[in-house]
Order: C-alpha cells, then sequence, then structure tokens
C-alpha cells in the first residue's frame, strides 16, 4: 500500500471554517466525481488544532490518500480529469507555495 501525504496552508484571506467547508463542500465532490478517484483506498483530512505548549501548526489540513501501488497514484494525479477539472480548483481554497507532499509506504507499529 502507498501513501501520499500532502500538508497545506489556506489561501491568504480565507477564514478557517470557509477553508474546511471549501474543501469539504466544494472540492471534495469535484475529487470523488471523477472516475479515476476510486483508485483511492482510503482517504484522510487532518485539521490542524491549537494545543498548549507546541509550536504553532506548520499547516492548516493534512490530507492522507491510501492506493494499492504507486501506478494508482501515477494513474489519478496524470489523468486529464485530475488535471482540468480537480487540480485548478486548489487555487481556490489552498496557498500552492505552501503544499509540502511525500509518498510512502505505511508501516504501523501500533495498533
Amino acid at each position: 500500500m502507498i501513501k501520499i501525504i500532502l500538508g497545506f496552508k489556506r489561501r491568504q484571506g480565507m477564514g478557517f471554517q470557509e477553508f474546511k467547508d471549501y474543501r469539504r463542500d466544494v472540492h471534495a465532490p469535484l475529487l470523488f466525481a471523477i472516475p479515476e478517484a476510486k483508485k483511492i483506498r482510503r482517504f484522510v483530512v487532518n485539521y490542524a488544532v491549537s494545543a498548549p505548549d507546541f509550536p504553532e501548526p506548520t499547516y492548516d489540513a493534512v490530507v492522507e490518500a491510501w492506493f494499492d501501488n504507486l501506478q494508482d497514484l501515477n494513474t489519478l494525479y496524470s489523468c486529464e480529469n485530475f488535471l482540468t477539472k480537480v487540480d485548478p480548483d486548489h487555487i481556490n481554497f489552498i496557498d500552492l507555495s505552501s503544499v509540502g507532499r511525500v509518498i510512502v509506504e505505511e508501516i504501523v507499529v501500533v495498533e
């Protein structure tokens, strides 16, 4: 199993709740409407919370998406539907200069 982890901040001028609502109500339906999104095995969105005694979060959200293999991940991110329908929407709620990503093989240590 392969996972992509994406961290990002909301676009300037957008409130945190507005950011969460936009991602849930506008962006997620765009993504999951394309047939290639069926390659996603699991999808989790993690929103930052303020925690006393810890530094301010680097990101407003971290997204995790699991795929059976690297080919399935590449199929989604390089398909015409993603490139023309989903990817252009990112600018509407994400500070694109803040995006960090890593592709990993997940090893569960404690369950």
